[in-house]
């Protein structure tokens, strides 16, 4: 068995207003995610559940944690395939069910990569690393649902 790593983080509440959750209209849903030594990200509720659109929502950063993992191990497996990768953006999206007692799960994310070269690389191989990026990424692996990739058209960078 390989080492084990452990992620802390603190979730502070800071909608209690002067009523707290006297009802369910009565409080706010915000709060503050803060990692040791790093900024503080404000979150809240997606707005419907009565959260504040400003603000991050816990959905939202599941469905990019699962984009940010697959980046990262693509271009981990493309440096060590020799292909030089030098712009990659996605546009994730994700789906979650919500069933009638209001519990529910996500159903599926979708990741829409869209890779930058140096060179002309095939699509075969593009295809391949992301095969390999979503085989090694921790929190696809961890979930219950399909995790997607469709890559979008490989772009070669053009020169200076």
């Amino acid at each position: 068995m390989g080492p084990l790593h452990t992620y802390s983080v603190t979730v502070d509440w800071t909608g209690a207003g002067e009523r707290g959750t006297e009802s369910y209209t009565a409080y706010s849903r915000d709060h503050v995610v803060m990692i040791e030594g790093k900024p503080s990200l404000p979150g809240s509720a997606d707005p419907a559940f009565r959260g504040d659109a400003d603000r991050y929502s816990p959905e939202e950063l599941f469905v990019a944690s699962l984009s940010q993992c697959h980046m990262l191990w693509f271009l981990h497996r493309a440096a060590v395939a020799g292909v030089v990768v030098t712009g990659y953006t996605d546009r994730a999206t994700g789906t979650m069910r919500v069933e009638t007692a209001g519990a529910g799960q996500f159903t599926e994310v979708t990741l829409h990569p869209r890779i930058t070269t140096a060179t002309d690389v095939s699509e075969d191989v593009i295809v391949d690393l992301h095969q390999q990026a979503h085989d090694h990424c921790f929190i696809a692996r961890s979930v219950n649902f399909p995790v997607r990739h469709v890559p979008l058209t490989t772009q070669v960078a053009e020169p200076a």
